[in-house]
């Protein structure tokens, strides 16, 4: 064999050896990868042809197919869908968002659990169909959820997170401004295009969920977690353990003297922690977070889920956050909820709920169950405890404290007839040209807690003295509290 025809069979050699890997490589390693792209169009022209499962809340789909007399056989469609579009999201020919995606194997009918379902399908040559995926969510408490926010007026944005205490179900979830996934889920792709520029443009920000991708100061809301941290020091003993009051403190390492809210003194110098808490008092926080230092103020944060994730049912979560980073006045600041701390509703309900439940922290979930397309349970969503927060020591002083505070204190307007509840208002600070973030987080019945909540108010059509946690918040927990304690 002469010289050129060995070369020339040694270059086809190298290229039959990689293509050999190329193929290997794309059927094999990155086959995964390469089907859940959102912008493979093969994989959504199949996904848009076969009976894709519904999204379940209780007994009846918020999101199903229908035949379709289009080439795509069947349409996605929504029931009620302003009032659970940030959970389900939406399924396009573009894109998928929220549960549509995170649980697109298991609806689509590709997830290895179906694998008897696929089999018998193929054998029975029927077409393919998807799972169900059954949520945590109650109706009455998303309904309930839902309606509040929408009783705020026009033009408002805010979230409402609930979660069952002892396990970490989430049983409310609603953004507000909402969206209709229907119009995203149209086979008509040009109406989809024009669809998504329009929600996408608008400075609103529909297609936020608010609840899990909105981080904003906690304001006095944070008070709970400075409290935990103050009596899991060992320092304090209880919720009778007399801590500063007084009308201002001044900023450590500043001239910068920060008064009460409403100017007062607390009701005195020393006062019980209880009433530092039912009375918001700005001081008794200050001056505790300046006591304990910016790493315990941290580790305490952290215990209750800050600055980490930890929900794998939704995509995009941003993370609540305490900086590692705090100088003294900032440190300070943060024992009100201000400074550079931020949080989601998630997180503050997450706070709620690991005080309701003995200071263990759940992980929260919102799908409880995945089935077969004829509803037989294929799996099932198990709590687990995601960190312990407190001593339930510490748990049972809080409550105390956030009974003491709905009973006769800032959080009345979240007040059930014959049902003790723990809750606490937040009011935090935004920049000088807009108005206040309003907060409002409970859990009752506080001495069985069946639920925890939190309510975020980031602007509101109301004047801006009537902006304040327990008013616009606190009517929303509480009817969402007698949704869940009375079903």
């Amino acid at each position: 064999m002469n010289k050129p025809i060995r070369t020339m069979a040694i270059f086809c050699m190298l290229m039959f050896l990689a293509l050999m890997m190329n193929a290997t490589y794309l059927q094999y390693i990155a086959a995964g990868d390469l089907k859940d792209d959102p912008r493979n169009r093969r994989v959504i022209e199949a996904a848009f042809s076969r009976e894709r499962g519904a999204i379940l809340v209780g007994r009846e789909p918020v999101a199903e197919s229908v035949p379709s007399d289009d080439r795509y056989e069947f349409q996605r469609t929504y029931a009620l869908p302003l009032r659970y579009a940030h959970v389900t999201g939406y399924f396009s020919y573009f894109s998928q968002t929220g549960i549509e995606q995170s649980q697109n194997s298991v609806l689509s009918g590709d997830d290895s659990r179906l694998f008897v379902t696929r089999l018998v399908d193929l054998l029975g040559n029927s077409e393919p169909q998807g799972g169900n995926v059954q949520l945590t969510l109650s109706r009455a408490a998303q309904d309930a959820a839902f309606e509040g926010l929408q009783g705020l007026g026009e033009g408002t944005k805010a979230a409402v997170v609930a979660l069952e205490p002892n396990t970490g179900k989430i049983l409310a979830m609603a953004s507000s401004p909402t969206f209709d996934p229907n119009r995203l889920a149209s086979h008509n792709l040009g109406d989809v295009s024009s669809s998504y520029e329009e929600l996408d443009a608008d400075d609103n920000q529909p297609l936020l969920n608010r609840t899990i991708q909105t981080t904003l100061p906690p304001g006095s809301t944070f008070k709970l977690v400075t409290a935990a941290a103050a009596l899991e020091s060992g320092s304090y003993d209880d919720a009778e353990s007399m801590v500063p009051g007084g009308s201002s403190f001044d900023l450590p390492q500043s001239t910068v003297s920060v008064p009460n809210h409403d100017g007062g003194n607390c009701g005195g110098n020393r006062i019980t922690m209880t009433r530092a808490m039912q009375v918001s008092c700005n001081v008794t926080f200050l001056s505790l977070a300046d006591e304990l230092g910016a790493e315990t103020m941290r580790e305490q944060a952290e215990a209750f889920g800050f600055n980490s994730s930890y929900l794998d049912d939704l995509p995009l979560q941003a993370q609540s956050r305490y900086p590692d980073d705090l100088d003294a006045p900032q440190t300070a600041l943060s024992g009100i909820g201000q400074s550079s701390v931020t949080a989601s509703p998630l997180q503050m309900a997450m706070v709620a709920a690991g005080i309701a439940n003995g200071g263990a922290v759940m992980k929260p979930y919102l799908v409880d169950e995945v089935r077969t397309p004829d509803l037989d349970v294929l799996d099932k969503t198990e709590p687990r405890e995601l960190s312990r927060a407190v001593s339930p020591g510490t748990a049972s002083e809080l409550t105390k404290m956030l009974v003491a505070t709905v009973a006769s204190g800032t959080g009345a307007p979240a007040q059930i007839p014959g049902v003790e509840v723990a809750g606490k208002t937040g009011t935090a600070q935004s920049t000088p040209d807009r108005p206040p973030y309003a907060w409002f987080v409970s859990f009752a019945p506080a001495n069985n807690p069946q639920v925890a909540v939190a309510v975020l108010v980031e602007s509101a059509a109301v004047e801006r003295n009537e902006i304040a946690g327990g008013r616009l918040g606190g009517p929303i927990a509480k009817s969402i509290m007698e949704a869940v304690i009375s079903r």
